[in-house]
């Protein structure tokens, strides 16, 4: 059996007789929905405290008094998502991917009942420790679940699903705090209201089965076959299994756990981690949440003093990131990771200068007029380059790029990257802005685009279309040189 890809595209390829689209088995594609309620948290969090603040203050005086709470109650969830991150790599490889999403919905609900019910801030923190410790753990799992059970000739377009989901959570955490602006107890209602999701998301689960490339290397009875049946046709599954019986007799080879300092002992582990972590870290260094968390304060510091003009232009803004991860989910299996990761920072790098620019030249003190229109439009350019390319490809390239056994560890620790870099840039943009100027700011982040550019063209593989053995096999050759290449063909040679 062959399996070819159509010219031009790779969302579609030739199985036997059948063609295989985004929609073409059901079942995958409503797992894919319902891993991604993860992503959904993942976002409203992010999104939902930006308005829940305001009514906060009004309601504890010492938050109002002390901004050092106010950026504790904010900065608990990174906190609490990075620790979640770095635990959810381990959960995922000793447990597997749906009890670590049962287990993050668990605690993602108990962190909303919490800060609903929190009579003081302090109670406040810990809720938002606890959500963060939820979101931490399904920002690792849902990117590996949903790549774990995809064909490969579609898996860019399903993981990025999750990103999806996750702008769409900010836009909805966006709407619902317009929702309860009037209601008694607002912020209490915009922060409770996010259990829901956490709660429908642990029901579905319960009758989703475990990934199956998990279960076969745990070789737990009969269920990876069953499991294998509903994601792929039957002239699919002889090929997978034979994958993953390889990949099972290297698992053997090696030690029975992976603990966190066996990424750095093997050379193509480190080269992997290095381009997955790097992608985490660029993608938060670059600006997206300096953007995403501070759009209301970047307009006002362009000269639109109106309040609700600045929310509005936000809102636009969490609804321009929703609309182009729609776009990355079709251009990311039909134009490829690395050259969508290229192409996105190269627009980013210019979106930048332009805010720069518009900054540099704003005079001080003056009020809306052609600088202030030329920095809304950077934040439109920024936002309609980022969100195709750099939003969902760290995430995809992520749950692709580790051999089995790394693979949640890996993914672990990068996510934790991406986290840490999340919190270094929610707690210094400001201060930053301040001390040198919202211009050189923004020059500074597009100095860091430059050189996220260099990164992506020298240690990111193109990964599109590939079975993750034939992604291993790239890291392997990166690390022992073309050499292995030629050796693998000649071990099959002989096999065959």
């Amino acid at each position: 059996m062959t399996i070819e890809s159509l010219p031009g595209s790779s969302g579609y390829i030739d199985a036997g007789n059948r063609k295989i689209t985004y929609f073409s088995n059901g079942y995958v594609l409503g797992l894919t929905v319902i891993a991604g309620i993860g992503g959904l948290l993942f976002g409203y969090d992010t999104g939902v405290i930006s308005g829940a603040l305001l009514y906060i203050k009004d309601d504890f005086e010492a938050v109002n008094n002390s901004s050092f709470l106010q950026e504790t109650i904010v900065s608990m969830a990174l906190v609490g998502a990075i620790i979640g991150a770095a635990a959810g790599g381990w959960i995922n490889d000793a447990y597997g991917r749906k009890k670590a999403t049962l287990i993050a919905d668990v605690v993602f609900a108990m962190g909303s009942v919490v800060m609903a019910a929190a009579p003081d801030p302090y109670v406040l923190i810990f809720g938002r420790l606890l959500v963060g410790l939820g979101v931490g753990v399904a920002s690792v799992t849902a990117p590996v679940y949903i790549a774990e059970a995809s064909p490969f000739e579609i898996r860019g377009g399903l993981v990025s699903t999750n990103v999806l989901m996750i702008t769409g959570g900010q836009f909805l955490s966006y709407l619902v705090n317009l929702a309860f602006t009037e209601v008694p107890g607002t912020w209490r209602w915009m922060l409770g209201v996010s259990g829901v999701p956490a709660v429908v998301q642990f029901s579905l689960m319960l009758f989703l089965p475990e990934s199956p490339r998990w279960l076969y290397l745990k070789v737990i009875n009969h269920k990876p076959l069953l499991c294998f049946l509903k994601f792929y046709d039957p002239c699919r599954l002889e090929e997978e299994i034979e994958q993953l019986s390889v990949a099972l007799e290297e698992e053997r080879q090696r030690k029975n756990s992976v603990g966190y300092w066996d990424v750095f002992k093997s050379k193509e582990i480190r080269l992997a981690f290095l381009a997955g972590a790097g992608l985490q870290a660029f993608q938060q260094f670059t600006g997206i949440n300096t953007v995403m968390y501070y759009s209301p304060t970047i307009v006002q510091m362009a000269g639109f003093s109106s309040n609700q003009l600045a929310l509005l232009l936000s809102l636009i803004v969490a609804a321009m990131n929703a609309a182009g991860t729609v776009v990355g989910i079709y251009l990311i299996d039909h134009f490829g990771r690395r050259k969508l990761a290229l192409s996105s920072l190269s627009g980013v790098i210019v979106a930048l200068i332009v805010l720069s620019v518009a900054f540099f030249l704003q005079p001080s003190g003056s009020s809306t007029g052609l600088y202030g229109w030329m920095a809304v439009l950077g934040l439109a350019l920024y936002i309609a380059f980022f969100a195709p390319g750099m939003g969902p490809v760290p995430w995809t390239v992520n749950s692709e790029i580790y051999p089995e056994s790394y693979r949640g560890i890996c993914g672990g620790m990068s996510a934790t990257v991406n986290w840490v870099s999340n919190l270094i840039v929610a707690q210094s943009f400001l201060s930053i802005a301040e001390a040198l100027g919202t211009g050189a700011t923004f020059l500074i982040l597009a100095g860091v685009a430059v050189l996220a550019f260099v990164f992506v063209a020298v240690f990111v593989p193109e990964t599109k279309g590939l079975t993750f053995e034939e992604v291993e096999r790239i890291w392997k050759v990166k690390a022992w040189g073309s050499g292995y290449a030629s050796e693998g063909l000649l071990e099959e040679g002989r096999e065959s």
